[in-house]
Order: C-alpha cells, then structure tokens, then sequence
C-alpha cells in the first residue's frame, strides 16, 4: 500500500506548498483506492491525498475502510491532519482503521483512534 501511495504522490498538483502526498485506502472488500492532494489559488479548495482516496473508495460504492496508507517525499511519518482523521473516522470498520506511513526503520502502524481520540461520531 505504501509504494501506490508513493506512486499516487507523483501525480499531486502542489504548486504552492510543493508538498506532494499520496494516499492509498483499503476498503473492506479488498479493494484499493489511490488518491493526491491537488491545491487551489483559493486555498481552502485544496483537497488532502487522503480525502481523495476516501472519495474515490465512497464513488466505488465502497463505506468501510481498513487502513490507509500516506507518504510523501518530503516528510517521514506523515500522518493524516484533522479533516482527514475526522472523514476517515466515519469510514472505518469495526475494527478501526490502521494508518501506515513510512519511518527511517521501514513502517509504522497506528490505529486511527490513536490519532483521534474521543473522536466524533453518531
């Protein structure tokens, strides 16, 4: 999962942060959705990686997550913001979701409620 999130970053439309990130989900089914983050002029347009992938899976008829895997080249350990922990929250499986980003030593996994706790859900 890592290696099509790497392959996904190259397709990140960043040309005013420079900060490209590609995200991959796998969904419930087995199945993987890939996405980039793409800016805007208007900054608060900007789409993350994760949201992109999360959309696609959702576009595929797809409603429970069980991980995502996030990386960028200019960032080791990047772990979803806010937005994206939120919107993955509402996707995830009884299980949860495991976040896997890459580290200096290989891979690290954490379970989504890690990253939010308490988190907001109906």
């Amino acid at each position: 999962m890592l290696q099509l999130a790497e392959d996904a970053s190259k397709n990140a439309y960043v040309p005013y942060s420079k900060f490209p990130v590609g995200a991959c989900v796998l969904a419930e089914s087995g199945n993987v959705y890939l996405g980039c983050n793409f800016e805007n002029s208007s900054f608060g347009l900007t789409i993350c990686a994760e949201r992109n992938a999360v959309g696609s899976a959702i576009a595929a008829g797809e409603k429970k997550l069980k991980a995502v895997a996030i990386f960028s080249p200019n960032m080791l350990n990047c772990t979803p913001c806010g937005a994206c922990r939120q919107v993955l929250n509402e996707f995830q499986c009884p299980d949860g979701i495991d976040v896997i980003t890459k580290v200096d030593n290989g891979v690290k996994v954490v379970k989504l409620s890690q990253l939010l706790p308490e988190s907001f859900s109906l």
